[in-house]
């Protein structure tokens, strides 16, 4: 008798189901990120300065009957170390997330940077070997002065000629 299911020999077992729910590290990453740079603004600190300012005022200027915490102020220290200690969390994560990026771009700077550095010792070598290239090589100014002792050369050789003739011709008068 064949059944519709197959064995799933070939197919690794499948692990029972999670307790814990799945969590997006990106996504919560970059929650946190937001959340970092909001807390760490100056204007979260202004609002929560305020806020703590109106929250003692309140509890101490208002009515006994209407003050929901008074003087020890628990209530509000309780809220505070509670802010507290989810900032901290939040914060490092955006820390860690953002020295990971930072590792990231330091690993492509120095990548960067290695091949700027082989490509300035290649256009030096070859900058290089065009100066010892061009020590082999006439220039302009050399074969002008070159030109200009064979012509001075030639000019003294006709003088000297000239007043061989000149004698030769003397002698023979």
């Amino acid at each position: 008798m064949a059944t519709n299911r197959r064995s799933g020999l070939d197919q690794p077992k499948q692990r029972g189901r999670r307790v814990r729910p799945a969590i997006d590290s990106d996504r919560f990453g970059a929650l946190s990120e937001r959340v970092a740079r909001r807390i760490g603004s100056w204007g979260f600190i202004a609002w929560m300065t305020v806020a703590i300012i109106l929250w003692v005022l309140w509890n101490t200027l208002a009515p006994e009957n209407l003050r929901p915490d008074p003087f020890p102020f628990i209530f509000l220290t309780l809220m505070l170390s509670l802010q507290a200690s989810y900032a901290a969390p939040l914060i490092l994560l955006a820390q860690n997330r953002q020295a990971d990026r930072d590792r990231v771009q330091y690993a492509d700077d120095r990548l960067r940077t290695e091949r700027l550095i082989a490509d300035t010792e290649y256009l030096a070598r070859e900058i290089a070997a065009l100066r010892s290239a061009l020590g082999e090589v006439t220039t302009r100014d050399y074969v002008r002065g070159e030109l200009r002792d064979l012509f001075e050369d030639l000019q003294e050789w006709e003088r000297k000629r000239d007043k061989k003739r000149e004698r030769k011709l003397e002698a023979e008068d």
